[in-house]
């Protein structure tokens, strides 16, 4: 099949923050404790605590945000237990995971270190389900603090002399569930009066995020910015992506499933645009400046609990599916990057859409890390205009493009384009036409395929999907690719 591309250069739109490839952390499975945190005495190479190849691996993907400490574990977390000498913390039952035991050993030391050593910026969710405003306003104040306050004492105490910059600071998680099971009117002023206590000096001071819609409820999203947009900075959304949406109970399996759940899991993360495109209506109605930012802070794949797994661990294999699913959704918010400024995948290490796994001392980077990497030049870059024709791939009763793009000017200057070729059976050859840019230089390319839809990386087979050099044509203005079935490429032209 063959697709026809437009690129408008000499049409720049918005800047695609950075923070659209930020990652998630909650304490959840193995997420945290082996997946992140092993302790000082671990077998397991590790600085200060922190596994060395997982650093490493976060560093080489420039994470620029992790948000912590959940998701619905924040909304039963309370900050004071995980500070202090770890011997002395109290050791709570995570209630919302699995019912194990929590340590408290990785807290807020833990956890804004740890954004230190990865080079991220922290995103700091508060307790505003069983916590209080004191509470979340002495958190903020532990972390901020540059005075002789009593807060700021013990923080030193703790063993950080400086305050710590906290960017962004989250007040209350899905308060429309696990965070208080809450009506849009009710949290729309206990929002008002919690946020009023979150106070910080003027040059650390957090962008507060409201707590947002759960997928397609506008209706919480016009009572939030009715009643409290000019009480906040950003504004969040949750939406998970599964094969058999209609049932949460019945999600589909991670692998060995069969192209009708291909299409429909694609076809689903697809609804992305819409989600995106309905609730920036209504925030463009209340803000038409768009200064309230749209955070995106949960997303990915979730499907059925892994067989022989701990349910409530979430752990799922990851496969070139969930790739093509991060490539489509990434995409989406390129495209709303006047609103969109931060997305958080759910979530970073061996939970959900994870970037990585890990297994005692082994460690595999999966396809979603594989296409993140590829995208790293998209991270800040000036989003351009597309126009592309392409056929229909289609499956039983299910049609979905059968090409997607996106594409940028980086901060290098070069223009980075991204194709993918959502068919998982027929090649496909596109013809990208670069208006307003000169077509002197060369062209680069890498490709991420495999050989069938839910081809994985395991422990012992931990390069079954990974990236290839990947070669296109430029002749003038024009760039002509082969994309093979079932493949993300990212071009770059000099």
């Amino acid at each position: 099949m063959s697709a026809s591309v437009t690129i408008r250069a000499d049409q720049p739109g918005a800047t695609i923050s950075r923070n659209i490839y930020g990652q998630f952390a909650e304490h959840l499975g193995a997420g945290i404790y082996e997946g992140i945190w092993v302790g000082e005495d671990s077998k397991i190479p590790n600085t200060r605590g922190y596994r060395n190849d997982v650093v490493d691996a976060l560093k080489k993907l420039k994470v620029p945000v992790v948000r912590w400490p959940g998701g619905c574990f924040a909304d039963e977390y309370h900050w004071r237990e995980g500070i202090g000498p770890r011997e002395q913390r109290p050791i709570k039952v995570n209630t919302h995971w699995g019912g194990v035991e929590e340590p408290n050993s990785f807290g807020t030391h833990e956890f804004l270190d740890f954004a230190e050593l990865i080079g991220a910026d922290p995103y700091v969710s508060g307790n505003a389900g069983s916590g209080t405003a004191q509470e979340m306003a002495d958190w903020v104040e532990y972390i901020t603090a540059d005075n002789n306050s009593s807060l700021a004492q013990l923080r030193r105490k703790n063993g950080r002399e400086k305050p710590w910059k906290l960017p962004f600071f989250g007040v209350g998680n899905e308060t429309w569930g696990c965070g208080g099971n809450m009506r849009a009117e009710y949290w729309a002023d206990l929002y008002r009066h919690m946020q009023t206590f979150v106070k910080a000096p003027r040059d650390n001071r957090p962008l507060k995020i409201a707590s947002g819609a759960n997928e397609a409820d506008y209706h919480w999203t016009e009572v939030m910015l009715a009643q409290a947009s000019k009480l906040m900075d950003a504004y969040s959304i949750h939406f998970y992506t599964r094969p058999r949406h209609e049932k949460w109970m019945d999600k589909g399996p991670g692998i060995g499933f069969p192209e009708s759940e291909w299409i429909s899991t694609l076809d689903h993360a697809l609804y992305m645009d819409e989600l995106v495109t309905k609730h920036s209506a209504i925030m463009d109605k209340h803000d038409p400046e768009k200064r309230v930012g749209l955070f995106v802070d949960e997303w990915g794949t979730w499907y059925d609990p892994t067989a022989g797994r701990e349910p409530g661990f979430l752990w799922q294999q990851n496969t070139l599916r969930d790739a093509h699913v991060a490539a489509l959704t990434l995409n989406v918010f390129h495209r709303h990057a006047d609103r969109v400024k931060m997305a958080n995948i759910a979530q970073m290490v061996n939970v959900l859409q994870a970037m990585i796994l890990t297994d005692k001392e082994k460690m595999v980077l999966t396809p979603t890390y594989h296409l993140f990497e590829m995208y790293i030049p998209f991270q800040d870059a000036t989003f351009l205009p597309a126009e592309f024709k392409a056929p229909e791939y289609r499956k039983g009763d299910l049609a979905v493009p059968a090409v997607d793009v996106s594409a940028a000017r980086g901060k290098d200057g070069k223009i980075h384009i991204a194709l993918v070729n959502t068919d998982p059976n027929r090649g496909a050859t596109i013809t990208t036409k670069i208006a307003g840019a000169t077509g002197k230089g060369g062209v680069t390319g890498r490709v991420l395929t495999a050989a069938t839809i839910d081809a994985h990386n395991t422990f012992d087979k931990p390069n079954a999907v990974q990236p290839a050099a990947f070669k296109a044509q430029r002749k003038g203005d024009e760039v002509i690719a082969n994309l093979p079935a079932k493949s993300v490429v990212v071009l770059t032209l000099e």
